[in-house]
């Protein structure tokens, strides 16, 4: 009859698995490699399954294998949702806010809302992380983060969005552009014009793209990608001009020339929260900030235009 597993044996196949070779799981857990070895023929044998192939002294895990990693893994992120619960209470009874941000709001724009949601908080701890949105919903699902600001509309029935920071979007371009001298830029200004672009697939580059077809003008586009960083950054360097959210310049006015674009392209970053966080009140102050600072920023950035 087999006998019972252990968790050391629980651990070593699965980092064996996640790392492909016996040498290198062994380091992963701190033992040696025939210990390694030891504890994965002892746990094949307490199964009583076939995990492995050996395949000219290399393991290969087997379908059987597979499969019943895959159950192992399921466990081990329900350990991991207890373990991110408690985190998240400790959390709220030691005054902790956990921000989950966007790349395009990571830098000047999230400095500024931070700091000003600080001040008067002296023993207060904050942590910001710069994630893409479907992974900021991620983790405050798993509750690994309190509040997060993602880019587009995200259907998941366990967090809640609210509509923030909305504001037209502005044409950028090199301080030197010729179309600098302009107040106010208008879509047949920029026909033939190189043109740096988000992707078509995200919700910025679509409308930009469906406004240009509703007016009949066909910029040149020069450069295509899916970072606001990315794409200010090349703008500033001379590639062309676009069209971004006023936040979005946060930090690199002195490098670019910002100008009102009509027909408005009104956009907004969502919040997002779990739909069940327990952290509200800290969250909804944090909120009021970031709404506060967006104000000022943009009417900063558009009042030096």
């Amino acid at each position: 009859m087999p006998r019972h597993l252990n968790l050391r044996q629980i651990e070593a196949f699965k980092a064996v698995i996640e790392n492909g070779s016996i040498s290198r799981a062994a380091q992963i857990v701190h033992i040696s490699q025939p210990a390694m070895s030891k504890l994965i023929a002892h746990f094949e044998a307490d199964t009583g399954l076939k995990l492995f192939d050996r395949l000219k002294g290399r393991l290969a895990p087997t379908e059987c294998g597979m499969r019943f990693y895959k159950e192992i893994n399921r466990i081990f992120a329900g350990v991991r949702q207890v373990e991110n619960a408690a985190e998240a209470l400790r959390r709220e009874e030691g005054g902790q806010l956990v921000v989950g941000v966007i790349p395009a709001l990571s830098g000047s724009f999230i400095q500024h809302a931070m700091s000003s949601f600080l001040k008067g908080r002296r023993d207060m701890f904050c942590s910001v992380q710069s994630l893409g949105s479907l992974w900021i919903v991620d983790w405050l699902v798993s509750r690994k983060l309190d509040v997060g600001l993602v880019s587009a509309r995200i259907d998941n029935p366990y967090v809640t969005l609210e509509p923030l920071m909305e504001h037209a979007l502005v044409c950028i371009m090199p301080p030197d552009h010729r179309l600098a001298t302009k107040s106010q830029i208008e879509p047949h200004d920029l026909e033939q014009i190189p043109f740096v672009a988000f992707n078509p697939e995200g919700d910025i580059g679509h409308r930009v793209e469906g406004m240009f077809e509703t007016h009949g003008v066909k910029p040149q586009v020069v450069f295509v990608t899916n970072a606001a960083p990315t794409l200010c950054e090349f703008v500033a360097a001379g590639l062309g001009v676009s069209l971004v959210h006023p936040l979005m310049v946060s930090g690199r006015q002195l490098r670019l020339a910002v100008r009102r674009f009509e027909p408005e392209i009104l956009y907004s970053f969502q919040l997002c929260r779990s739909a069940d966080s327990r952290n509200a009140q800290l969250v909804d102050a944090f909120a009021q900030e970031v709404r506060a600072t967006a104000a000022q920023i943009s009417r900063s950035i558009l009042s030096e235009s």
